[in-house]
């Protein structure tokens, strides 16, 4: 059974960091790109930055570009996101995601429970 278990998040002011964990177990973890995707209140999901599977590069989206830092440790099946200087409009809930393909498509099978950043101002 495919499992993500985020942690990390928390209740933090302007300026502070974070670093959300991400447990993998139930496939072969070293062998995906892994995504993290967040979820503000009242908007619908935004992806945030992707892993290459063997971290040889990653992605972010341009609002988190500079601050957050994605990383993972394929030893122990576990995703990073290092996040600084956060900012209030950076609060939601913050999901790692396990991509799959169909017929040529990218989608997301797996999801984790999520973990909840909350960014005072």
């Amino acid at each position: 059974e495919v499992q993500l278990v985020e942690s990390g998040g928390g209740l933090i002011q302007t300026g502070g960091s974070l670093r959300l964990s991400c447990a993998a177990s139930g496939f072969t973890f070293g062998d995906y790109t892994m995504h993290w995707v967040r979820q503000a209140p009242g908007k619908g999901p935004e992806w945030v930055s992707e892993i290459h599977y063997r971290g040889s590069y990653s992605h972010y989206t341009d609002s988190v570009k500079g601050r957050f830092t994605t990383s993972r440790d394929n030893a122990n099946d576990t995703l990073y996101l290092q996040m600084n200087n956060l900012k209030p409009e950076d609060t939601a809930v913050y999901y790692c995601a396990k991509p799959t393909f169909l017929s040529g498509v990218e989608f997301y099978d797996y999801w984790g429970q999520g973990t909840q950043v909350t960014v005072s101002s």
